[in-house]
């Protein structure tokens, strides 16, 4: 069987911080939000994103933590990360888009996001809860466009409550109704992970075509061809 190990990176894998024999397998709850947390409002978001809930989740039907504590604490912090981002662009401004590439910050991210942010407006705060990257920038983007705050703020409830109790109360949900399923836990932590690159994966495919295309559309047709001078004398010659 492919191990989780061998499929990703140890810190995005949710069982390396909270599984057994994790680093937080005593401090299941703390661990969740804490990483949550920064995942936005400290803007790292090399950090398991969904797998994280729904293995939190599974965890909850097994008794710990308790999923009534857990959901509604998730969604919490995720909203309260949030600000933090909105409030730090709303502080760094533009400079967010000169910041310089290190280890875990890429630029091309704060670019895509912003991109994002554009194409779908206050909706992005919903939806960039489920596409990671988007999830940790949008909010910063949001604060150097100057959004107004209680535009945001609503979204980001909405956006919050969805994507913070929803996935960690799937999780729940499978763990009470599928028997047996924590046995293929790892193979369910890949999927989560592909299926949340999904759109990542999308728009890098159109933004390499879009490439190809207006470099094919630069180029032109081929002229016809010029006939060298002199040439009709010597052929009629």
């Amino acid at each position: 069987m492919i191990t989780v190990a061998a499929a990703m990176p140890h810190i995005l894998d949710p069982m390396y911080w909270i599984g057994q024999g994790g680093l937080f397998e005593h401090a299941v709850l703390p661990a969740i939000l804490v990483i949550v947390f920064i995942e936005t409002g400290l803007l790292f978001p090399l950090l398991p994103g969904e797998s994280l809930l729904v293995t939190g989740g599974l965890l909850a039907a097994a008794g710990n933590p308790d999923i009534r504590v857990l959901a509604p604490a998730v969604a919490v912090v995720a909203i309260a990360g949030d600000q933090t981002g909105y409030f730090i662009g709303r502080k760094i401004g533009p400079a967010l888009f000169n910041k310089e590439d290190s280890r875990f910050f890429k630029k091309h991210h704060v670019t895509e996001s912003h991109a994002f942010f554009e194409k779908y407006g206050p909706a992005a705060i919903i939806l960039a809860r489920f596409v990671p990257f988007a999830r940790t920038f949008v909010p910063p983007i949001a604060g150097v466009s100057y959004m107004r705050y209680p535009v945001y703020l609503g979204f980001d409830i909405i956006g919050g409550v969805l994507w913070g109790a929803g996935m960690t109360l799937t999780g729940y949900y499978l763990g009470t109704k599928v028997p047996g399923i924590t046995d293929h836990l790892e193979l369910i932590i890949v999927g989560i992970l592909f299926v949340s690159l999904l759109p990542a994966i999308f728009s890098v495919t159109k933004a390499y075509l879009n490439r190809r295309r207006a470099a094919a559309e630069s180029a032109g047709p081929a002229g016809p061809a010029v006939e060298p001078a002199g040439a009709e004398e010597i052929t009629g010659a």
